[in-house]
């Protein structure tokens, strides 16, 4: 089952939504994107418009507003049932409400459904997010604004019946029917050398001297038929760095958002010796996507490359840069699987020269995406003595059922890692980071054949280093002052890649106070120690970001304990209800509500209801 459903409209007309106007704030690693859609009722009966689109899997929504004419209503967050209650109520009483909810089988998927537009009438919706940026492999910071929602494949007899679906209405690129703006405002500890995107932009506008300061837009007549990517550079990226934000003066000292949050920006250096005796056993299993919608081009516009494409030739690179003694397979699926090799085979210039054969002959041709038959059979194999098993994964990410499959994964971390692709536009940011952060490996974008292999040569290499075990977080402070992490325990640690941690800081201290993270780790059984100092005195002005992605990092970590509990253990759900409205920031189990009281007029006439459109 795919939930697509064309462009929804009783009489085929044009959907309301008008425009979408995006700000972003960019301090150093981690982004604020500010997004306002204007919706207008064109139709001669009151509107209920309901508009599924993708955000970025990590970002923490955290304010959302609706304006109706001249009254601005600001939403709150509350219980998810008693918000749609809510909605409902003000629906059947003749309001205007506002209802915003992540999706139940994926957080990278919101809906929102505006209610009760009288004929006629205006309306805009800001939503703001908070999320982190990605290192890429040539050390550019990522930061991606999803136009494209692909269609989710949901499984056959999957757990995530129609009950909070996403239905997902998509209409040919180019004919959608609203414009987008977008411009950004960029600000880090180190000089920004430059900015790219796969968009045309204008001009980079240097604020100050030092370069630390800058804008950049979107050009005019952006046509919304792919995703928007920005490429952020700065220079001395590597270097370890601090944020302290200060407390929110409204709030409870010794709750989260009454408390400074610290988030430390790591870049672990192995030692050379270590580095330099890199492994070269390993059983390499790549998994690649062969359902039909890999057949789809990379993104929408001319002469683009098709997705299975340029799975293969990925694959073909990471093969051709295997090491001689390693063993590897490849697993092609769709509605079923099927291997190469019967079981692993040892990579000599025999196999790898009847592996490079078939895969140029790869198509995809195998059906749905049914992700999670080939991981069963796979962790159901057993692994070869001194050969540490690594899973290269290539997929589209179109799945409805990417909560199942983390489970999983996670559950056979232990002796498997996982190195994820995700190809194309569209691919599913949930799915891809989080099947790589449960299995402790690394997760790569691939949009356009300019940047594929450098990423692919990065993961080859990170796999290859030894893993990191024994992995240990020792916070410095003084007396005064206790910490509460609110990051899991770092599990994957690789050479030159950045670890954010946070955490929250209780108690007073003095003047420049210093404190420090000692981060201790075994690598190929040598004892490693990095140490980073930072000021414990909260900087100036930051806005509430670095609180609401500790909140969001937290919230993450308990959502996941409580689906691995399967709701048996006692006050998870609550504990993240609480600290969900006590932050302002979105979870699987709230849901931002508004509603506009308007003058107490019932509206008249039958109420519709919309399905807005996405590119496909």
């Amino acid at each position: 089952m795919v939930n697509c459903c064309g462009l929804v409209t009783v009489k085929n007309e044009q959907v309301p939504l008008k425009s979408i106007a995006v700000e972003v704030s960019v301090q150093g690693h981690v982004a604020t994107v500010s997004s306002t859609l204007q919706y207008e009722n064109q139709e001669q009966s009151p509107l209920e418009a309901i508009f599924v689109f993708p955000l970025p899997g990590e970002a923490a929504v955290c304010r959302f507003s609706a304006k109706i004419g001249q009254t601005e209503v600001v939403a709150e967050v509350q219980e998810k049932q008693k918000a749609q209650e809510q909605y409902d109520d003000a629906l059947s009483s003749g309001q205007q409400a506002f209802l915003l909810e992540e999706s139940d089988e994926s957080p990278d998927v919101f809906k929102l459904s505006v209610g009760s537009l009288p004929p006629g009438e205006k309306a805009s919706v800001s939503l703001d997010y908070v999320t982190e940026l990605a290192v890429q492999a040539d050390d550019g910071l990522r930061l991606c604004l999803p136009a494209v929602l692909n269609p989710r494949y949901q499984p056959q007899g999957s757990d995530s019946g129609s009950g909070g679906s996403a239905q997902v209405s998509s209409v040919p690129a180019g004919s959608v029917p609203y414009s987008l703006s977008l411009s950004a405002h960029v600000s880090s500890p180190h000089p920004i050398s430059r900015v790219e995107s796969n968009c045309p932009l204008d001009p980079l506008n240097y604020l100050n001297t030092e370069k630390t300061q800058a804008t950049v837009s979107l050009a005019a007549g952006h046509q919304f038929d792919r995703d928007v990517e920005l490429l952020l550079y700065y220079q001395d990226t590597h270097q370890p760095t601090a944020i302290v934000e200060a407390a929110q003066a409204s709030a409870k000292p010794g709750s989260l958002m009454g408390d400074p949050v610290v988030m430390l920006s790591l870049y672990p250096e192995f030692p050379k010796d270590v580095m330099s005796s890199m492994t070269s056993h390993g059983e390499f299993l790549f998994v690649v996507d062969r359902s039909g919608s890999m057949e789809c081009p990379m993104h929408l516009g001319s002469g683009s490359q098709d997705r299975i494409g340029s799975a293969r030739d990925t694959l073909l690179l990471l093969l051709k840069s295997l090491p001689m003694g390693c063993y590897f397979n490849i697993i092609g699926f769709g509605s079923s699987y099927e291997s190469f090799f019967s079981k692993s085979v040892e990579y000599s210039q025999k196999t790898l020269d009847e592996a490079l054969q078939k895969v140029k002959e790869m198509r995809a041709d195998m059906g749905g995406t049914e992700i999670l038959q080939p991981l069963k059979h796979i962790y159901s194999q057993p692994c070869l003595p001194d050969q540490p098993r690594q899973l290269f994964l290539f997929t589209d990410g179109e799945v409805g059922n990417t909560k199942e499959v983390l489970d999983l994964v996670k559950t056979n971390a232990g002796s498997h890692r996982c190195f994820s692709f995700g190809i194309g536009e569209g691919a599913s940011t949930a799915l891809i980071s989080g099947v790589a952060q449960q299995a402790t490996g690394h997760a790569q974008f691939i949009t356009g054949q300019d940047r594929m292999q450098p990423k692919a040569m990065q993961s080859l290499r990170f796999a290859l280093q030894p893993a990191v075990v024994d992995i240990s977080v020792k916070w410095n402070v003084p007396k005064e002052v206790s910490v509460t992490p609110l990051s899991p325990p770092i599990r994957v640690l690789f050479q030159g890649q950045r670890a954010l941690l946070y955490a929250q800081l209780t108690g007073e201290s003095s003047g420049d106070t210093e404190g420090s993270v000692t981060v201790k780790y075994s690598l190929a059984k040598q004892p490693v120690e990095n140490q980073l100092s930072f000021i414990l005195k909260p900087a100036e002005d930051t806005g509430m970001t670095v609180h609401r992605l500790g909140a969001r990092t937290l919230i993450q970590s308990l959502e996941v304990e409580e689906r691995e509990q399967d709701g048996e253990k006692e006050g998870v759900k609550e504990k993240v209800i609480e600290l969900s409205i006590q932050s302002g920031v979105s979870s699987a189990f709230t849901a931002f509500i508004a509603v506009h009281k308007g003058d107490g007029e019932a509206l008249q006439g039958q109420l519709l209801r919309r399905q807005v459109a996405h590119t496909e």
